[in-house]
C-alpha cells in the first residue's frame, strides 16, 4: 500500500544543479524514477543544493535511489566528476492526515521564497507551483511539444517512461503528464484556497491546525521540511518569506554556469570540477573582491572545501 511521504536530498557543499539543462534533467530522472518504481508524484521543487519532493510510494527508498542515481550518473559524466552526488542519506519524513499534507505541499512549493530566490512562487520555474490550477489562473501558455522520437536525447536510450509523459521543446517533461495535479487541486479546493496558501504566512496558527488530524503527528513546519539542508537557518528563511532578499543578485545556476564556461575557455577544461585548488582559489578571490558575491555562494559554485 503506497503512503504518503516528503523526501528531500542535499548536495552537501556543493550545487546539484548548475545549468538549465541539470534542472531539466533532474525532473526528468525523478519522472522516470517514478514510473519506475510505481510511485505517485504530487509537488516537487528543485533548488540548486537540494531536492523537495511530496510523493506518494510503497518504498520511498527505492525511489530516490533510482532517481539519485540516473541523475548522478548523468551529473559525473557531463562534469568529469566522481563518486556520490547529495549527502549519503536522504530525509524521509511519512505524511499523514489532510492539514499535515496541505502543510507539506505548501512547504515544498514555497522552497524558492523561503530561500530568498523568488518573491512568490510562481517566479520560480523549477517547481510544480504553475502546473496546479494554470487554466483558472491565466496559465495555458504550454511550450510546442517533442515527437517520442526525440525524447532519448534528455533522459538517455535506456530510460523507461509510460506513453502518458510529454516532453517540451525545452527537452523537459511537463509537470502536468508526470505529477498527480488532480489530486493536489483536490487537496486545495479551489484556486482561490491554492493561492492562499501560496502566500500565507508561516505561524502557529498552520501549525495548530494540523492538530485536527488528531494522529499524533508532528506538526510540519520549515524546521522539519528543510532538515538536513543547512542553507539557510529559520530566521532567514522567515525573514525572506516576507520579502527581504534582493532577487537581482546573481543565482546559483547564473554563477555556475558563467564559472563552468570560464573553465572551458581560460584554463582547457570540461567544468570547475578539474580546476585546481590554486585556480579556484583565485578565482574565489576575484569574485569576492570584484562582485561583492557571497562567501558561501563562491565556495558552493565553485565547490571548494571551507578553510582552503
Amino acid at each position: 500500500m503506497k503512503k504518503t511521504y516528503h523526501l528531500c536530498l542535499s548536495a552537501g557543499d556543493e550545487v546539484m544543479f548548475r545549468d538549465l539543462e541539470d534542472y531539466h534533467r533532474g525532473f526528468n530522472c525523478f519522472a522516470c524514477a517514478l514510473y519506475k518504481t510505481d510511485s505517485t508524484g504530487l509537488v516537487e521543487s528543485f533548488m540548486s543544493t537540494h531536492t523537495h519532493q511530496l510523493v506518494q510510494a510503497r518504498c520511498p527508498g527505492e525511489l530516490m535511489y533510482t532517481f539519485r542515481q540516473s541523475y548522478t550518473m548523468y551529473f559525473n559524466h557531463k562534469y568529469h566528476r566522481k563518486g556520490h552526488l547529495g549527502e549519503k542519506h536522504h530525509f524521509t519524513t511519512e505524511i499523514s492526515g489532510y492539514h499535515h499534507t496541505i502543510a507539506a505541499a505548501s512547504y515544498t512549493l514555497r522552497n524558492a521564497l523561503h530561500h530568498g530566490v523568488a518573491p512568490i512562487p510562481y517566479a520560480y520555474p523549477h517547481c510544480s507551483a504553475n502546473a496546479i490550477f494554470s487554466k483558472e489562473m491565466g496559465k495555458m501558455h504550454g511550450e510546442p511539444l517533442l515527437p517520442k522520437s526525440s525524447y532519448y536525447k534528455h533522459i538517455g536510450r535506456r530510460s523507461e517512461y509510460p506513453d502518458s509523459y510529454k516532453m517540451t521543446e525545452s527537452g523537459v517533461f511537463t509537470r502536468e503528464s508526470v505529477l498527480d495535479i488532480p489530486q493536489i487541486e483536490a487537496l486545495y479546493g479551489t484556486p482561490r484556497a491554492f493561492n492562499f496558501y501560496m502566500s500565507r504566512k508561516t505561524s502557529e496558527e498552520w501549525e495548530a491546525e494540523q492538530q485536527k488530524d488528531a494522529n499524533n503527528s508532528a506538526s510540519i513546519n520549515l524546521e522539519i521540511i528543510e532538515k538536513g539542508v543547512g542553507v539557510h537557518g529559520t530566521a532567514q528563511m522567515l525573514a525572506f518569506e516576507s520579502g527581504k532578499s534582493d532577487y537581482r543578485k546573481i543565482s546559483d545556476i547564473e554563477l555556475c554556469t558563467e564559472l563552468d564556461t570560464l573553465a572551458s575557455t581560460r584554463f582547457g577544461r570540461h567544468s570547475v570540477y578539474e580546476l585546481s585548488l590554486k585556480e579556484k582559489n583565485e578565482i574565489a578571490e576575484y569574485l569576492y573582491r570584484t562582485r561583492h558575491l557571497s562567501e558561501s555562494q563562491i565556495r558552493r559554485c565553485l565547490i571548494l572545501p571551507k578553510g582552503k
